[in-house]
């Protein structure tokens, strides 16, 4: 069965009213034209028009039965007072568009452009890019022939079928394919990071950042990024036009007591000792642009409770205040804490983390993004050569012993892109003539080597009688070590299966089946330990 055609658009109060009489056929007329196209056969014509333009609306109605019998005229009347106000124009498109019944099974929509008001004309490429409206924008126009004045008036005119699928449009594609390559990369500041999880969190990034305004979460070890990649989002909705205020980071490990409150949401004069003034607060400061809250599982129960509110409502009471005030910010979180855990013990309100756990984004340490070691450390280069002004590079074999090293399992780098960055910053400035060469990179890899392997060996037996109590006493000192060493890595990783790999990084090698998490499992089981046991008592102590 062949689909029908629904035109949808406004009556033009002068461009279709035409003249009276015989007048009217001798010119162009866009609503009675359009219902003359070849190739183009409209079945239906809803025509809005207001109170005002009845008899217009009758008149128009009728001819078009005169040069299209088979068009199906439904005039539409839309109480409107005032056709250039947008408010009231795109509302009640809106309420039209969410009444009808639209059947796209059977019929294809085109929303007419050409009449109406130019704020109607907005109101429908809105609402029909926005897919209120399931339908592709239709433009008439006209006629460019020209005729000796003895010929007919050609007063059909032309059209022009618009589909906001621009991926229909090759040039425009790839023009926009080209853009979004552009946005990513500037969200990885140039670096052509390889790492195939990265990168796609990357992109859902960009796609969250510029389309919504909701909270973001970023989860991620100290040094990955998660403050780094804040600003850059602030930065590309800077470029979009997207906020008008300031870009407000804060480290919530930083606030403590009275201190956190009034650092966030400000207090009064008077409200405590020392408060010789008002104070606006960063939450305040953050008004129309970003907020990004470093750390957010530091905060207090009473200021996760006011946060909640002023993200739900945009408005909050300042430390001793008894009068609201409003700031409207986007939000972004950073946190290297398992907040789902923290929900569990009662440590993070289960409301608030349901709040900022829409766009939950994980930014991997810096181990276990080894492929993009190479383009980070090209990174640092660079920007050690823009900040001091002079180009330093590797030479060849220093470059491959290096980059040998850094992507090994021996390379822990718990400091993750900071320490990186350090690394490099080092070998740079001690390198003669702006290249590093092997001995500088014998001893940068020295200096690391010795710094993990402090970081590996020392036991913390506070660290253990917090996990095992007075169980530790009956423990050989060579069992504690040993077992300090294995606490140390797995409140480095992000799993069990992860420090197991780490754990057992050459005897898994040698079996023919490996399970590096059931292994791990076993040995912390010999102690009454298990990974939830590890993790809750490195979030108790504050690690």
């Amino acid at each position: 069965m062949d689909r029908k055609i629904v035109v949808i658009g406004f009556l033009g109060t002068v461009l279709d009213y035409g003249g009276r009489g015989q007048q009217r056929w001798q010119k162009w007329r866009p609503t009675v034209g359009l219902c003359q196209q070849d190739g183009l056969p409209v079945h239906r014509l809803e025509l809005i028009h207001d109170g005002r333009s009845r008899g217009l609306a009758s008149k128009i109605a009728h001819d078009i039965t005169q040069v299209s019998p088979d068009t199906e005229v439904r005039p539409l009347e839309i109480a409107l007072r005032d056709p250039w106000d947008f408010g009231e124009v795109y509302a009640a498109l809106h309420d039209f568009a969410r009444g009808y019944a639209f059947d796209t099974e059977t019929e294809d929509y085109l929303v007419h452009i050409t009449t109406g008001t130019h704020v109607a004309q907005i109101c429908w490429f809105l609402l029909t890019e926005a897919r209120y409206l399931p339908a592709r924008l239709l433009q008439t126009a006209p006629s460019r022939k020209q005729r000796p004045e003895a010929e007919a008036r050609d007063t059909r005119g032309t059209h022009t079928v618009i589909d906001l699928d621009l991926s229909r449009y090759d040039a425009i594609a790839t023009r926009f394919a080209r853009e979004a390559d552009e946005t990513l990369s500037f969200l990885k500041s140039g670096i052509a990071t390889r790492n195939p999880g990265f990168n796609r969190s990357i992109e859902q990034i960009e796609q969250v950042a510029v389309r919504s305004t909701a909270p973001v979460l970023l989860v991620g070890p100290t040094g990955a990024g998660k403050s780094f990649l804040a600003r850059r989002i602030f930065a590309l909705r800077q470029r979009r036009h997207q906020v008008s205020g300031p870009f407000v980071e804060v480290n919530c490990a930083t606030l403590r007591g009275d201190m956190a409150m009034s650092a966030l949401f400000g207090h009064v004069k008077g409200a405590f000792t020392g408060a010789h003034s008002a104070r606006a607060g960063l939450l305040r400061a953050a008004d129309g642009g970003m907020l990004f809250l470093d750390e957010i599982g530091e905060l207090g129960a009473d200021e996760q409770a006011m946060l909640l509110k002023a993200i739900e409502e945009k408005r909050f009471f300042p430390f001793g205040a008894d009068t609201e005030v409003a700031s409207d910010f986007m939000l972004i979180a950073g946190t290297h804490r398992d907040l789902r855990q923290w929900v569990r013990e009662g440590r993070f309100r289960e409301d608030l983390y349901a709040r900022i756990n829409l766009w939950t984004f994980t930014l991997p340490g810096l181990a276990e993004r080894v492929e993009d070691i190479e383009p980070n450390l090209d990174f640092e280069l660079e920007r050690h050569a823009r900040e001091l002004g002079k180009a330093v590079r590797f030479n060849a074999e220093a470059r491959r012993a290096y980059l040998r090293f850094a992507t090994s399992p021996e390379a822990r780098w718990h400091g993750n892109f900071r320490e990186l960055s350090a690394s490099v910053t080092r070998m740079a400035t001690l390198a003669d003539a702006g290249r590093i060469n092997e001995v500088n990179v014998a001893e940068e890899i020295a200096r690391l080597r010795h710094a993990w392997a402090d970081d590996t060996t020392q036991a913390d037996p506070t660290d253990l009688r917090a996990l095992l109590g007075e169980r530790l006493d009956t423990l050989d000192r060579f069992d504690r070590l040993q077992l300090a060493a294995v606490v140390t890595e797995c409140r480095r990783c992000r799993s069990l299966s992860e420090a197991g790999r780490r754990l057992f990084d050459v005897s898994r090698g040698e079996r023919k089946v490996v399970n590096d998490a059931d292994r791990l499992r076993k040995y912390l089981g010999r102690f009454g330990l298990d990974w939830g046991h590890i993790n809750s008592a490195d979030q108790s102590l504050g690690n």
